[in-house]
């Protein structure tokens, strides 16, 4: 399967943007857990959990951060898009069952360097802000 290139950057425009969502799921949490090696019991023993201030298992930071990555990947510059830099800020805990929309919005381009930032955050069902940062990106040239 071939993808189409994504959007160079003259074809992005400020304030342009793009989302996706998923429910995070037990398994996904194991998953993770066994890809990274991240035992933490916090995210994966829930009697432990139920003792600490959640009172529930959460997901991981960098499971939810992820979920930037088809965003930025596939839609927004798009495929041929590299990641340079990322910052992001936890702002609150995610947990089994809840659905978060990861969404990025151009915030600047830097034409003669082929550099764009976009501005990310990740919402939960609720609309609470779980995660908010800021990215920096170089799009494809065709």
């Amino acid at each position: 399967m071939e993808a189409t290139p994504g959007k160079t950057i003259n074809e992005l425009e400020i304030g342009m943007s793009a989302e996706q969502s998923k429910t995070i799921a037990e398994s996904d949490i194991n998953l993770y857990a066994g890809i990274t090696g991240d035992f933490n019991p916090i995210h994966i023993n829930e009697e432990y959990a139920k003792t600490t201030r959640f009172g529930a298992r959460i997901a991981h930071g960098g499971l939810i951060e992820g979920l930037i990555a088809p965003v930025i990947g596939m839609k927004l510059p798009g495929p041929g898009t590299i990641a340079l830099e990322r910052t992001v800020y936890f702002k609150a805990p995610v947990k089994i069952g809840d659905t978060i929309t990861a969404s990025a919005v151009v915030e600047e381009k830097l034409v003669d360097k082929n550099i764009v930032t976009i501005k990310l955050k990740w919402r939960n069902q609720r609309k609470e802000l779980v995660m908010e940062g800021i990215m920096k990106v170089m799009p494809p040239r065709k």
